[in-house]
């Protein structure tokens, strides 16, 4: 089966290329650059805006089902930049399958759809965790629009299902990983609170895995459709361990280091108002969404994407960060 994933050269869309070509399936990714790994995979690479409809089209023609992984993150920037490549993107790809018959469509959300200020979530599913309000993150608030239209997409002629990992890490992480230990070294990594808040990850194998095993479950009317999955390893840990043991894979120093809630949220008060008045490059330390999602208990139920599209983590934390060690040491 040929196969469009939007965002292939990514960390989760390298993952998702890598396991669909072991399924026999032939990839096509949209992306706007180029990837020596992908190449090396054998798959073929379009390059192209998301918010370019026609090209978005076109890159979907031939295909018979789309992982729609691409997508704006980040923790700053102007709306207008993430609702182009998040929503309008997310149209476009919308419109790519209608234009061309396409009858499944796996797009990668987010949990962060459902942000609420401080407000914990414990075991928590679809169902039963509302979408947030007043999101001050374009991200998350532009993620939500876009989810939404997914699975108002579904019907009897495509078949939609949004899944949201949360954190994913592992090894091949050019994001996470990265940031954490440039901070650790410099002394200027700090927990949000006292880090004991529980948080949900998953580790990039996981990720992949359920994106495949929602696919080979979706089609009209199935169990799945239409529908938003959160997704993880079901093993909720505290802040300070998950953060300690990427640092610890690493070889980099652990933090012990704290500052409260308040303080950090004043302070990504701050720092959004310079980011805004000022021509300041890259993203600020801190802002008051992340100061709320770093401080916040946040984990989820799997048994949804469980009981409807056989959903089951098959790489332990403990298991991920044996392997994160090792391509670390590796390298």
């Amino acid at each position: 089966m040929k196969i469009l994933v939007t965002g292939g050269g990514g960390f989760l869309g390298q993952a998702l290329c890598r396991g669909l070509r072991e399924r026999g399936h032939e990839v096509v990714s949209f992306n706007r650059g180029r990837y020596d790994a992908l190449e090396r995979l054998g798959v073929a690479q379009v390059q192209g805006d998301l918010a370019q409809r026609d090209a978005v089209i076109a890159a979907a023609a031939g295909c018979e089902a789309v992982f729609h992984n691409a997508a704006k993150a980040g923790a700053w920037g102007s709306y207008d930049s993430y609702h182009l490549a998040n929503v309008v993107g997310t149209q476009n790809v919308i419109d790519a399958c209608r234009h061309h018959g396409i009858a499944r469509l796996v797009y990668t959300s987010t949990p962060s759809v459902t942000h609420r200020k401080t407000h914990p979530v414990e075991g928590g599913t679809a169902e039963t965790v509302p979408y947030g309000e007043h999101l001050k993150a374009p991200y998350a608030a532009t993620k939500q629009i876009a989810e939404k239209a997914v699975i108002a997409a579904n019907d009897v002629a495509l078949a939609t299902i949004a899944l949201r990992p949360r954190l994913i890490w592992g090894v091949g992480d050019n994001q996470l990983l990265p940031r954490l230990v440039e901070r650790a070294k410099a002394g200027r990594l700090r927990f949000v609170g006292d880090g004991e808040n529980r948080i949900d990850t998953t580790y990039v194998d996981n990720a992949a895995q359920a994106h495949f095993d929602a696919f080979e479950h979706l089609a009209p009317g199935a169990a799945c459709a239409g529908r938003a999955y959160f997704i993880s390893n079901g093993e909720p840990r505290t802040v300070r361990e998950i953060v300690n043991g990427l640092l610890g894979a690493a070889g980099a120093p652990q933090v012990t280091a704290t500052i409260p809630f308040g303080m950090a949220y004043a302070v990504g008060m701050v720092c959004e108002g310079l980011w805004h008045a000022l021509p300041l490059k890259g993203e600020p330390p801190m802002t008051r969404f992340l100061a709320e999602q770093l401080s916040t208990t946040h984990w989820y139920d799997m048994a949804p994407a469980r009981h409807d599209f056989g959903y089951v983590p098959q790489v332990s934390i403990h298991e991920g960060l044996t392997r994160l060690k090792a391509a670390c040491t590796i390298a």
